[in-house]
């Protein structure tokens, strides 16, 4: 059983706005659909056509879509005294980016939708991203890899916006 390395790159950004605020913004960019419903309707249609059309209308300006948020400040918070800092995690991507990189590495699928987390720390707000190009690298595949570095560039254009 092989094991890869890999060697990570994170990207962050800091804001000065108010938690509220950065969350909103990221919140504006992304699509919120009924996954449940999209799936059916995914499981439905017959063409490559439907499908994309079904995404798309599920996607937000970024061209992303929420798959998941998790409020992990609610867990750092248990047992503390004092302020403790929000802290969310967001499930975001858009399928039919994740199937583009799938045809070349299979293993994508295991890193899409991709994770971004937004947390209060003592200089501002803080965006983060863990860079899809970089989980690819040692998969040593042009076409998974530039379709990894376009979708860190829609990520994190969304990411400095939001921060502002």
């Amino acid at each position: 059983m092989p094991i890869r390395q890999f060697d990570v790159q994170r990207f962050s950004v800091t804001s000065a706005k108010s938690f509220e605020d950065v969350i909103q913004a990221v919140h504006d960019a992304i699509g919120h659909p009924n996954l449940a419903v999209m799936q059916r309707e995914v499981a439905a249609t017959k063409t490559y056509g439907g499908m994309e059309a079904i995404i798309n209308n599920a996607t937000g300006p970024s061209g992303l879509m929420e798959f998941m948020r998790l409020d992990m400040g609610m867990y750092l918070a248990k047992g503390r005294t004092g302020k403790t800092p929000r802290s969310h995690r967001l499930l975001v991507g858009n399928p039919l980016i994740m199937r583009r990189m799938a045809e070349h590495v299979p293993d994508t699928a295991s890193y899409a939708p991709v994770t971004i987390l937004i947390d209060e720390r003592e200089d501002g707000v803080q965006l983060s991203y863990d860079r899809m190009a970089s989980f690819l690298a040692s998969y040593a595949n042009a076409a998974a890899s530039a379709v990894a570095v376009d979708l860190d560039r829609k990520v994190e254009a969304m990411l400095t916006a939001a921060a502002g």
